[in-house]
Order: C-alpha cells, then structure tokens, then sequence
C-alpha cells in the first residue's frame, strides 16, 4: 500500500466511521460533523465514551490498533446501554458495523456517567488481560524487544543461550509494515505452526509473490544514534525464503518486517570500501579495529594423539565454547571457532597433535560465497574490494558490477532491470550510472568460519534494521546451568562485563518494600 492509498483508505474509514456514530454523537449532546473528521472524532469519541484522549493514539498504532478497534465498538454500545453479553459479541463479531444498526435502527439514550468498572469477575479479568496485552504489545513492537542468542557467530560478545533486551528506540523504532498480524509474534504462531500474518500465497512465483494490500509502506520514527561501525545490530534476515526454520523455498516471499531476525556486527557503514584479508576487515584499506569484549575466531582441523578432548576442560579452561566434532574414528577433530590467543595457550595440550588451519587462498572461488558469480573469485578469507552503497551515492554501472548491485537495484529498491547485449536498462532506459536511494551496511559476524552474514547474500538495507541489543537479561550454557556472570550485563562497552543483576534484585526489592508500606500508611488513614 502506498502512501496515497493509504490516505485514501484512511478518508474511506473515517467516511464509514461518520455514517455509523453520527446520530449516536448527536445524543451524547455533540454536532454531527464531528463524526467525520479525521483523528478529530476519535478524540470526540473517547469523551463520549469516558475513556481519556490518549486512545486515540493507540487506536492509530499499527497492531495496537488490532486490539484497540474491538474494544472501542464494545464501549461506544455499553456507552448507549448495550450492556448485554449479545450486544458485545455483536459489537465485535459485526467488525464493529452493529453500531450502523445503534445508529439508526433504536431509539437510544446516552448514558454520560456510566460505571467503567466490569460488572462480572470475568469481565474484570478480560479488561486486565487486554490492557496487559496492549501494554505489553507497545513495548515490543516501539520500545525493547527480547532476543535469543541462536548460533555461535558472535561467540565471546554473544554466547548460544543469551537473552537479551533489544532496543527499538535507537536508531528508530520501525512502524510495523504488516497491520494484521498477532501481536508480539513474528513469523509464526507457536504451536499451531501458522503464519502469524495476514497474507497471500497463492499468487505467481515472481518478485510481487507477496500480497498484502493492508501492508504499510516503510516509515521510522526518529531514533538518537546512527549505527556506528562495530555496533552489534538485529536486522531482518534480506534474502529470507524460509518455511520455518529447516525449510526454504525460493519463490516464498516474506515482508520485511516478518523476516528471520539475525543478529551481526555492523563492520562496514554506507560509503565504505571493504576488503577481507586473510580473515581480517580492511576498510578503505585500513584494517578495522574491533573494540576489546570482540575476539575474531577462526576454524581448525586439529589432530588429537589420544581420542576426543573433554568437552569441560575445553569451555572451562581454554574458553573454547564453539565445541569440536570429530570424524568417526576421532582421528581427527575440526573446531568451528578458536581464537588466536586460545590456540597459542592450545597447542600446548597434551592432546593435541597437528594444528591446520582451514583458511583459504586469495583467488580461490567459493561458490556459497557474494555475489555468486563465477567472475568473482572470492572466498570468505579473501573477498573485495567493494563498496557498500550510501542514499544519495553514485556509481558506474556495467556488466562487471552489476552481480554486486544487481538485488539492491531491483529488490530493495524496486526497480526494473534487464540487460540487452552490453546495454543495461533501469527502468527501460539505458543506465550507465545508478544513483542509490538507500544506505546499506556490512554485517559480520566474529566466528569468521562459522557465521553466515553478508559474505553469503550482501548487503543489509536501513530498513531492514530491527534494533540495537543493549543488555543481556539471562543467560544458560549448553548443560542448562545459568551463567550468573552474565546476568544483566551490557553488550557493547569496554573491559570486562560487569553483572548488574545484584544491584537489580536490591532496587526491586527496595520498591516492592516501599509499595508495601504506601499501601499499609494508605489502609491506616
């Protein structure tokens, strides 16, 4: 849906809106033109309803709104003595058109000091629960959303088993782009295994397999920070075409918003040149300075003299969490992820036999490897240079670029393409230059060889970011046991971690104890 279209559907809302409340605001003493006018009647609605202002908010926040719609038709007909448990499922189930009915089919009297409070236990416990759910709904979708630590890509900075806290606020919380869809759920609904998501799958296998014609065009609010170079970020998955999470089939279109979350090291910013040497980021030919908590991992084949190593001296003693797996005989172990400083301390086990590094060679294709064409000799060790495409920034464009720039061009920027001999045309017209429109970034992760990110499938559009992680809430190791040192602690900084848990526990308790005697003082006056 385009920005027009969704003015228009907004006006035609407001229009259906008007038909069916005008009369009803008029018994409640105000005009009719009222009913008609955008935002405005909602603000009417919510003094006639004796609801404060501030729902007009919620009923204009994408999800929120879901939720918000329902129970505002339940309220404009108890507010006019529909109080029956016939009238409410009516109220909802009618998709809130009972109130045309209100309107012009009974004669009824506006009742202005009605009680608020739910007549029945079960009442009260619906209002409590809804309220909870758009509470709760706000928080993830615009302020902080919880985080799993799936895979070993950030290992040091991010074990497997972390949970964090994600930041929405940022670099901007993003409006959703699905408007039907349950609330605090993303791709699928737990359980019953169904897309959480109003959508269209049965359409042609092209670019425009996904339909949403209730989807909202990208917009962002205003966030504090840019992303900065080495920032861990959450984004959206770009090439994501998965089922689930063990299925994938190309032709499955996603919106943005319901794409895979994955979670890299932003190392290449809109503008700059990358190249990876030998493992190593070099931007415009610099080599990129990870702060200190970062350790860049790399994988080995290693030779045991005695059988497997123990899994516990290995985590324990040499820190190595990204653990080994062995051929059937245990001759030889290959290990996902060691650092340079734990492989030095390493080879000194008296297990251990030969050491072999799998890094390849400049010049060595890898098929798996961006943009996937067999001009490119590039592999994860050695790869580039390229440019990571800035809003506003220029480049030639010819049959020799054009693998890199290919997707952005088309998928992420919505243009047409096609190449005729030599002659590349955007659009239908010949393109020798193309202007970006969008800033793009670089996501790695730090376990070099057991990471997929960007050398994989490129770059990451804005608004494809989710958000910042900010803190590690709770965190479990492999055998379930908590990791209490990483209890509330920080992502990004310097030095050591420090757990905040502690000082967490004393300020709740601290505010549990003050709530108790404000309602203690409260009972005795």
């Amino acid at each position: 849906m385009t920005l027009t279209q969704l003015f228009i559907f907004l006006i035609v809302i407001q229009i259906i809106h008007g038909l069916g409340t005008w009369k009803l605001y008029i018994k409640a003493g105000r005009q009719a033109w009222e009913a008609f006018v955008p935002v405005y009647n909602a603000v009417i609605l919510m003094k006639i309803i004796n609801r404060p202002w501030w729902w007009t908010i919620l009923l204009f926040l994408p999800i929120v709104n879901l939720i918000m719609f329902p129970v505002v038709w339940v309220e404009t007909a108890r507010s006019f003595g529909k109080n029956s448990t016939t009238d409410t499922i009516l109220a909802i189930f009618s998709l809130g058109f009972y109130n045309f009915y209100l309107n012009y089919g009974l004669d009824l009297e506006y009742i202005k000091d009605r009680s608020l409070h739910p007549r029945t236990t079960a009442g009260d416990w619906v209002s409590s629960i809804l309220f909870a759910i758009v509470a709760a709904t706000i928080v993830h979708t615009y302020f902080i959303q919880p985080y799993t630590i799936p895979t070993s890509s950030l290992e040091k900075s991010l074990l497997v088993g972390d949970f964090l806290f994600v930041s929405k606020f940022h670099y901007g919380p993003r409006v959703p782009m699905t408007t039907i869809a349950a609330p605090m759920v993303h791709d699928t609904i737990p359980f019953i295994n169904k897309k959480s998501y109003l959508y269209n799958d049965h359409v042609e296998k092209k670019k425009t397999a996904f339909v949403n014609k209730l989807s909202l065009p990208y917009m962002r609010l205003p966030g504090f920070q840019k992303i900065k170079r080495n920032d861990i970020v959450v984004f959206n998955w770009p090439v994501d075409t998965m089922l689930n999470m063990r299925y994938t089939d190309r032709n499955h279109y996603k919106p943005i918003d319901k794409k895979t979350n994955y979670v890299k090291r932003a190392v290449g910013l809109p503008g700059d040149t990358l190249e990876v040497r030998n493992g190593y980021v070099f931007i415009d030919g610099k080599q990129n300075e990870l702060p200190d908590r970062a350790k860049l991992q790399f994988a080995y084949k290693i030779e045991p003299k005695n059988g497997p190593f123990n899994n516990d001296q290995l985590t324990k003693r040499y820190g190595i969490t990204d653990l080994p797996q062995y051929n059937q005989d245990y001759s030889l172990s290959y290990f996902p992820g060691i650092t340079d400083e734990t492989l030095n301390q390493f080879k000194d086990h008296p297990n251990v036999g030969s050491v072999e590094s799998l890094k390849r060679e400049k010049g060595e294709r890898e098929a798996s490897v961006f943009p996937h064409d067999p001009n490119y000799h590039w592999n994860n060790d050695f790869f580039g240079p390229l440019y990571i495409p800035k809003a506003g920034g220029t480049i030639d464009i010819n049959l020799n670029v054009l693998p890199l720039y290919k997707r952005a061009i088309t998928e992420y920027e919505d243009n047409t393409l096609q190449v005729k001999g030599n002659q590349i045309y955007i659009n239908g017209e010949v393109a020798n230059t193309y202007t970006f429109k969008k800033d793009y970034y670089w996501m790695m992760g730090d376990n070099r060889h057991n990471s997929q990110d960007a050398r994989s499938w490129g770059f990451v559009p804005f608004d494809h970011v989710v958000g910042k992680p900010v803190l590690i809430w709770m965190s479990w190791d492999r055998f379930g046991k908590p990791r209490w040192e990483r209890f509330f602690t920080t992502v990004h900084g310097s030095g050591e971690p420090v757990s905040y848990f502690i000082p967490f526990l004393v300020l709740l308790a601290a505010l549990f104890g003050f709530n108790k005697w404000r309602k203690h003082k409260k009972a005795k006056a």
